[in-house]
This record gives structure tokens, C-alpha cells and sequence, in this order.
């Protein structure tokens, strides 16, 4: 793309490489999102308040456990520059670093986990939800640490372009979860029907599955990285300096979510139609998101292997690829938002008063969905360099600063409602979108050096 450099036209070549990378990428991360899209189906069928459960369940999983999800993803640049220098040795204290990162950061998750009532009753949530949520999280919690381990294993197999075993374990897992949903929420194979507490079960033994799947289905890639255990893994420098690449990483998600989140709460401020509406606008933009998600993943690992190889153009050209797949998809999928958005909501609903609602917050969509495209591949690209802080602060300016103000501003004072919160959002998604490219082109234009965390002073650069 010339808006970061003249020499960064995309080939034939880096195209195909990120395809090859981004599209299992993207099935991986849609087979993920499935199985809880699965749980929230057949848990369903049990009861509306067991379905409310597990979304609270769920919601409150990831607004405790994502800060550490986004932290072991300092494996990105530390793993692909290490592959792209052909530096072996990195590439496995990177791997046994991550693993000694996961176990470490499980044990204050898990105790914020079992907080979980008191924080619930704090929040405010409907007394009916709050015991089967917390029954819900009991069960979840002994699957943290195998779904940290798996992190570790696909960020590690991902930066070394190794997806496919990803791909299978994620596969199989959801095949398993339906089966053990199946047995554990409404008691078959001699299960006892256990409601709630089974889908947890159900997601605690598919993520130990997972986990072990990935290490058997990866294991020419992983075992290497594994044995023998370097002494130096343990060193508290080395590891210090990954959470200080990883933490920001941790701290952007944690914003993101939280805004959204947030705006999910002045929903309901609103009414039980605005949730209903907000909830389908959400639904189907974070689908079509899966696809920008992926490549910002994949132009994670191309560009930090470039960098590694001290490779410049090779780095400049596959972030301009990234931005154009990325970008030019949710241009597509906003182009649908905004032509087809009642037969859209319709997949959800065929009441009157939510489709209408529904209607006006999915052509929103279409708009945030091209920004919220552009912000996922930026942050991706910055990710490969090793550019982790300033997304953070990016974050807080466009969501916090700029799109919270505008959203209640326009919904509460100016009477615009569920409109008035999406406009905030598409708002905060543009200027977070335009500064996180500026920040893409800044950053090519000056020197990039590749990551060391053995020692402050890194060793090699890119130069422009």
C-alpha cells in the first residue's frame, strides 16, 4: 500500500503467502467462536434462565481471563522474528517461556474468578442469575489452564506458520463439546442431567482435550521447543521484559471488551428491545470480524518473520496486503449490512419491535464493520514488529475519550437511543482505525529493530 511506503505494492507472491496463513487462521478462530455459539444453543433448551447464566458465566470468563489471553500473545514477534532470523534458540526459551507465563498468571485468575458472586452482585446482575453463573464458573475454572496452554501452543505454532495442526484440534474439539454437551447438560450416556454446571464441564474437558490435542497433533514442531528445558526460561528479566510486550497486548483487549461490554450494560438502560437489537447488530458484526481477526493474525507472524530477516520490503509489502484483504472484505460485508439488514436479522428473530431496532444498529454495522476491519489488521502489523503500547493508548483516545462520550451524548441527552451508542462506537472504531495506520506508516518509515528480551540492547534493524 503507497500510503506506508512507495516499495510496498503487494506481489502475487505475498498475497498467496498470506492467504495460505490467514485462512486457516480464520477457521480456526470461527471453530472457536462455535463452540460457544454451540453452548448457548443447548443450553437453551433448558431453560431461559440457564441460557442467561451462561452468557453471564461466559461474559464474566473473558472480562477476568482475557488480560492474560492478550498477554501470552507476546509470543507473536517474539516467536516469528526468532523464525525469520533462523534463530533456534529463541524460538524455544520464547515457547517455555510462555508455558512458565501460563501457569503463572492462572493462579490470580483463577482466585478473580472465584470472586465471581460478589462481583456479580456488585455489577447489579439479576438475582436469579447470579448462583447458576457462579455455579457455572466453578466448573470452568479448572479449564484455565489448559485453555492457556493451547494459547501458547497455536501462538507458537502460528508464528512458526505451522496452523494446521491448530486447525484439527479445533475440529475435533467441537465435535467433542456437542457430544459432551449433549451427555452432561441433559444427562445421556449415563450422564446425570447437570444443566449449567454440564456446559461447563463440557468446555473444562474439551479445553484439556484441546490442549493435549495440539501438543500430540504438534508435536514435531513443539517437542523440539520443549526438551531440553533451558535453565534460562526461569530467568525473571527475560520474562519481565516478554510481559512488558505482552501485558499491552493484554490491556487493549481488556478496553476493547470493556467498551462493549459497557455499551452492552447502557443497552439495557434503554430496554429489553434494545438488548435484543444490539445483541444481533453485535452477533453478526463480530461473524464477519473473524476474517480481519485472521489476517491481523497472520500479518502478525509475515511481518514479524520479515523483520526477523531483517527484510524490509518483504515486511512492508505483507502489511499492505494484510490492510487490503482486511479492509476490502469488511467493505464487502458492509455493503451487505447495509443493503440486506432486515433479511440479516431475520436469521435471529421475527418479531416486529426487535427487528426494528435490529435494522437501524446492523446498517451501523456496516460502517463500524470497514473500521473495526482496519483496526484489527493495524494492530496485527504492529504486533509483527513488536509495537504493543501504542495500541493501548490509541484504545483509550477512540473508545474512551472520544466514542463513550458521543454514545451517551447522542443516546441519553440528544434522545437517539440504540442509534445514538452505535454512532459512538462507529466514531471511536474510525479515529482508533486512522491513528493505529498512522501509526503502521510511522513506524515503517523509521528503523525497526527486532525484539531481544535476553538483553536490553537489541542486535539487529531494519532500516528504510
Amino acid at each position: 500500500m503507497s500510503a506506508l511506503h512507495p516499495a510496498s505494492v503487494p506481489t502475487r507472491d505475498d498475497f498467496r503467502a498470506l492467504f495460505n496463513l490467514a485462512l486457516p487462521v480464520v477457521a480456526v478462530q470461527l471453530g472457536l467462536m462455535l463452540m460457544g455459539v454451540v453452548d448457548t444453543m443447548m443450553v437453551g433448551r433448558v431453560s431461559a434462565q440457564a441460557l442467561g447464566a451462561v452468557a453471564l458465566g461466559n461474559i464474566y470468563f473473558f472480562l477476568v481471563a482475557v488480560t492474560g489471553m492478550g498477554a501470552l500473545m507476546a509470543l507473536d514477534p517474539l516467536v516469528s522474528q526468532a523464525v525469520g532470523a533462523g534463530d533456534e534458540e529463541s524460538i524455544a526459551r520464547a515457547f517455555q517461556r510462555g508455558i512458565f507465563l501460563a501457569l503463572g498468571m492462572s493462579v490470580p485468575v483463577m482466585l478473580g474468578l472465584a470472586l465471581v458472586r460478589p462481583a456479580l452482585q456488585l455489577l447489579g446482575q439479576p438475582a436469579e442469575l447470579i448462583e447458576p453463573a457462579s455455579r457455572y464458573i466453578r466448573f470452568i475454572i479448572p479449564g484455565l489452564v489448559p485453555f492457556y496452554l493451547f494459547i501458547v501452543g497455536r501462538q507458537t505454532l502460528q508464528s512458526m506458520g505451522r496452523i494446521a495442526p491448530v486447525v484439527v484440534v479445533t475440529l475435533l474439539a467441537n465435535l467433542l463439546n456437542v457430544v459432551l454437551n449433549w451427555s452432561f447438560i441433559f444427562g445421556h450416556l449415563g450422564s446425570p442431567a447437570l444443566g449449567v454446571a454440564g456446559a461447563a464441564i463440557a468446555t473444562s474437558v474439551s479445553r484439556w482435550v484441546m490442549a493435549a490435542g495440539l501438543l500430540v497433533a504438534g508435536w514435531n514442531e513443539l517437542m523440539p521447543r520443549l526438551r531440553p528445558w533451558r535453565r534460562a526460561s526461569f530467568e525473571l528479566a527475560p520474562l519481565g521484559r516478554m510481559l512488558r510486550i505482552g501485558l499491552p497486548i493484554g490491556g487493549q483487549m481488556f478496553l476493547e471488551y470493556g467498551i462493549f461490554g459497557l455499551v452492552g450494560v447502557l443497552m439495557g438502560r434503554i430496554g429489553t428491545l434494545a438488548v435484543a437489537g444490539h445483541m444481533i447488530a453485535l452477533n453478526l458484526s463480530a461473524l464477519v470480524f473473524m476474517v480481519p481477526q485472521g489476517t491481523g493474525a497472520a500479518a502478525a507472524v509475515l511481518v514479524g518473520q520479515a523483520v526477523g530477516s531483517q527484510d524490509v520490503a518483504r515486511a512492508r509489502r505483507s502489511a499492505s496486503a494484510a490492510v487490503l484483504v482486511g479492509g476490502g472484505f469488511m467493505i464487502a460485508s458492509a455493503a451487505v449490512f447495509l443493503l440486506a439488514p432486515e433479511m440479516l436479522a431475520r436469521f435471529y428473530t421475527p418479531e416486529r419491535k426487535v427487528l426494528d431496532v435490529a435494522v437501524t444498529l446492523v446498517r451501523l454495522g456496516g460502517l463500524f464493520a470497514i473500521f473495526d476491519g482496519l483496526q484489527a489488521v493495524a494492530i496485527g502489523i504492529l504486533r509483527g514488529i513488536g509495537d504493543t503500547r501504542a495500541p493501548v493508548a490509541i484504545n483509550v483516545l477512540g473508545f474512551w475519550l472520544i466514542g463513550l462520550p458521543v454514545s451517551l451524548l447522542l443516546a441519553f441527552p440528544l434522545g437517539l437511543g440504540p442509534a445514538g451508542l452505535w454512532w459512538g462506537l462507529v466514531i471511536g472504531l474510525a479515529v482508533v482505525a486512522l491513528v493505529l495506520l498512522l501509526r503502521v506508516r510511522a513506524r515503517f518509515r523509521g528503523e525497526v529493530r527486532r525484539l531481544h528480551i535476553e538483553h536490553q540492547a537489541p542486535a539487529s534493524s531494519l532500516a528504510p
